[in-house]
C-alpha cells in the first residue's frame, strides 16, 4: 500500500499579493510618558479647573499630588549625598509638588510634567541655597560653587581622569579663572568650620578659636585712668587723702577716722560721695573724648 503525501496548501498569487497589500492591523500602542513615574492626570486637572474652590476641588488636588509623588521622590534623589538628609529633600520636594499642582493651569497646553519638574527641582535648590549655608554666601558664590562642582563632575568621570586645574575648569565652562577660584573656596565653604578644630599640623591642640584675638582690658585701664587724673587733682585735700588712704594704703575706715579726727561714718559718706562724683566726671569726659558717631551738617564746626 502506497502512502500518500499530503501537499502543503497552495496560495493562488492573487491571493498572496493581497494579503501582502493589506497586512493585518497591529496592535496600536498607547503613547508612553518620558518617565514612568509620570501618570496620565490630565482629565483630572480639567475637573480641577472647571471646579470652584472648596472641598471637592482640594480633594481632586490631593488625588492628583498622590499620584505624582514617585516623581517627586525622584527629583529628591538627584540632590542626595550634599549635606542633607533624604527625608528632608523629600519632604522639601513635595512642598514643591503641591505648589507645582496647585498653580497648574491646564489651559495653557503645557503637561504638567514640564511645568512640575522645575518646580520641585527649584524648591529644592532653594532650600539648599536659604537654609543649608551656615553662614550668609551672595547668590553669585553659590551659583559659581554650583557651576564649578558640575564641572569637575564631568571631568573626573572617566577612572583614569585626573584632577582638574583651575585652566581646566575654565576651559570646560568658558569662566574665568579668577571665578572658578571663588567657585572651588565656595566648594570647602558649605558649613563653617568649628572653633574646636584643630589647626592642621598642630600637635598640641591648638585649635582655631586659640587663634582670635580678644578685647584688651588694659586699654580701658589706661582711658579711665588718664580720665581720673584732672578730676582727683580738683578733689580737696581732705577728699584725696582720704581716697589715698583707702585703696592705696588699704586702711580701715575705723583707722582713717582715726587719723583724720572724723567720725567712721563721716569717712564712709565722704568716699561714696567722692567716688560718685569721680565717676560721674571721668565718664563725662572720656564722653567728650570720643569722636562723633556722624559728621557735622552743614554749618556745623
Amino acid at each position: 500500500m502506497t502512502a500518500v503525501r499530503a501537499h502543503p496548501r497552495q496560495t493562488h498569487p492573487r491571493q498572496a499579493h493581497t494579503q501582502q497589500a493589506h497586512p493585518r492591523p497591529a496592535h496600536r500602542r498607547q503613547p508612553r510618558h518620558s518617565h514612568h513615574d509620570a501618570p496620565d492626570t490630565a482629565a483630572t486637572f480639567r475637573r480641577i479647573k472647571a471646579l470652584p474652590e472648596g472641598q471637592s476641588k482640594e480633594a481632586l488636588r490631593q488625588d492628583v499630588v498622590r499620584a505624582w509623588m514617585p516623581m517627586a521622590e525622584r527629583l529628591a534623589g538627584q540632590f542626595r549625598n550634599r549635606g542633607e538628609s533624604a527625608e528632608d529633600l523629600r519632604q522639601v520636594a513635595m512642598l514643591g509638588l503641591v505648589k507645582a499642582v496647585k498653580r497648574y493651569d491646564p489651559d495653557r497646553g503645557t503637561a504638567f510634567e514640564s511645568y512640575a519638574v522645575p518646580t520641585v527641582v527649584g524648591e529644592v535648590k532653594r532650600h539648599f541655597r536659604d537654609h543649608m549655608w551656615g553662614l550668609h554666601v551672595p547668590r553669585r558664590v553659590q551659583e559659581l560653587r554650583n557651576r564649578v562642582r558640575t564641572a569637575v563632575q564631568e571631568l573626573t568621570r572617566s577612572p583614569d581622569a585626573r584632577t582638574p586645574s583651575v585652566a581646566d575648569v575654565a576651559e570646560h565652562t568658558g569662566m574665568s579663572e579668577e571665578d572658578v577660584r571663588s567657585g572651588m573656596e565656595a566648594l570647602e565653604s558649605f558649613s563653617p568650620l568649628s572653633l574646636d578644630a584643630e589647626l592642621r599640623g598642630a600637635d598640641d591642640g591648638y585649635a582655631l578659636v586659640d587663634t582670635l584675638g580678644a578685647p584688651e582690658p588694659s586699654y580701658d585701664r589706661v582711658v579711665q585712668r588718664e580720665a581720673l587724673k584732672p578730676c582727683l587733682a580738683a578733689l580737696p585735700e581732705r577728699e584725696r587723702r582720704i581716697l589715698y588712704l583707702r585703696f592705696f594704703c588699704d586702711e580701715t575706715q575705723g583707722r582713717i577716722a582715726d587719723r583724720m579726727g572724723i567720725s567712721q561714718m563721716h569717712v564712709s559718706r565722704l568716699i561714696s560721695r567722692t567716688c560718685e562724683r569721680l565717676s560721674r566726671e571721668a565718664n563725662a569726659g572720656i564722653a567728650s573724648c570720643r569722636p562723633p558717631l556722624s559728621p557735622p551738617g552743614p554749618g556745623g564746626g
